[in-house]
């Protein structure tokens, strides 16, 4: 029976400590979360500037729901598309320094819409291993040639690239890697993309609105040109505090995306109240030094006090700060720990991540304070006790008092 296959896997996934469980909050995106009338600080969010719930965004979305309505009623490109987006495409190319973009649903149909409009059979794609599942969707969508090349290792790219026969090659990357936080070398990209004659795509939805001058993302953390070849697709959704995503870069790029991407062309055009509450995010993000000066400050000083402790953590210098665990029941224990102690902090599995690298995925907000850092970093340390073997690394545990004395 159909049926007996479907319980199948979710026992196995349920054995394999591998079950999703969502959680309904009755609380605003925050630092603090509210589930089943108990509140926890949440560590959790990609709302990295606290935006999700600023009240100027609050309040531009009730006029611009008073003026246009809730819905757009069609596609984009036949009677959906309204002023507020028309004039959130022009901010965004300007703030990102590009000739032109697009402004789409998500950040998944965004990348869905980007490489199979650029490639195609006979094409190649050279993605980074760790590269988010959009992305590898992407890619498979394409029908291309698919190489993926280890976490940032450029003599491999490089020699690939050198040994491609394909028709057209483009080069895929995360700006900073989810699960990992680490960023990716877009000067070297760029430049192996010049010298292969590639379209390099960055998906900046993490470093959008936190790195560079102003927030205005890796990009410009990078002091890139804005090469006709690279295409950025940068969300809405974090940062931003909003939701959505863009695609930015040379006017015939935006053009071609326009008339062959199709999650663009068959999708109805999200809501006006959205653009214009990203066109407010975005003054909110230039003004926004203050609390991406608290961010980095935050990060500093999560990763100083996490020093010692007997689990790896990832070189990250942006919000996402990874702690390896290793196991996923060791992982899972870990976090129901925290939650005890009303701290929420997701344990991330397979095959979000490599089988053996369970984390939790620490994510930083410049709306936490430096009590709930302090808080997060007290409780992890007060869970490593002689009593919890179960969440230490294997090779790793603590001896007993017997082996102790010895």
């Amino acid at each position: 029976m159909i049926w007996d296959e479907l319980e199948t896997g979710l026992a196995r996934l349920a054995v394999e400590n591998l079950t999703r469980r969502r959680r309904t909050l009755d609380a605003p995106c925050g630092p603090e979360a509210v589930i089943d009338g108990q509140r926890f600080t949440a560590f959790c969010s990609n709302d990295y500037l606290g935006l999700a719930n600023h009240p100027t965004l609050i309040a531009v979305v009730q006029q611009a729901a008073a003026r246009w309505g809730v819905g757009s009623g069609a596609s984009h490109v036949v009677s959906g598309h309204l002023r507020p987006h028309a004039e959130l495409e022009e901010r965004l190319a300007h703030f990102v320094g590009r000739e032109r973009a697009l402004y789409f649903t998500t950040g998944y149909m965004a990348n869905l819409a980007i490489v199979p409009a650029l490639v195609e059979r006979h094409d190649a794609i050279f993605a980074d291993r760790l590269n988010h599942a959009s992305l590898i969707d992407a890619a498979l969508l394409a029908r291309a040639e698919h190489i993926r090349y280890p976490h940032i290792d450029l003599d491999w790219l490089a020699d690939r690239l050198a040994r491609s026969r394909a028709r057209r090659k483009l080069i895929l990357t995360d700006a900073v890697f989810s699960m990992d936080g680490d960023l990716a070398p877009l000067p070297e990209l760029l430049e192996l993309a010049e010298r292969f004659d590639a379209w390099l795509v960055i998906d900046d939805a993490h470093g959008f609105g936190v790195l560079g001058p102003g927030g205005r993302g890796s990009l410009a953390h990078f002091a890139l040109p804005a090469s006709p070849r690279l295409i950025l697709m940068g969300t809405l959704g974090k940062a931003a505090g909003v939701s959505g995503a863009f695609v930015a870069g040379d006017h015939r790029v935006i053009e071609w995306l326009m008339q062959r991407g199709r999650p663009y062309i068959f999708t109805t055009a999200s809501s006006p109240v959205i653009a214009a509450a990203l066109s407010a995010s975005l003054k909110l993000i230039v003004a926004g030094d203050d609390r991406r000066a608290h961010l980095q400050d935050l990060i500093v000083r999560l990763r100083a006090g996490l020093r010692g402790l007997p689990w790896r953590l990832l070189p990250s210098p942006t919000a996402i700060q990874p702690l390896v665990i290793g196991d996923n029941q060791a992982a899972m224990a870990l976090a129901e720990r925290l939650l005890m102690n009303h701290l929420w902090v997701p344990a991330i599995r397979p095959p979000t991540v490599p089988t053996g690298t369970a984390r939790l995925r620490i994510s930083l907000s410049a709306a936490h304070t430096t009590d709930q850092v302090d808080a997060l970093l007290a409780a992890l340390r007060e869970g490593i006790n002689l009593a919890d073997q179960s969440l230490l690394p294997q090779g790793e545990r603590m001896p007993s008092m017997q082996e102790d004395e010895h």
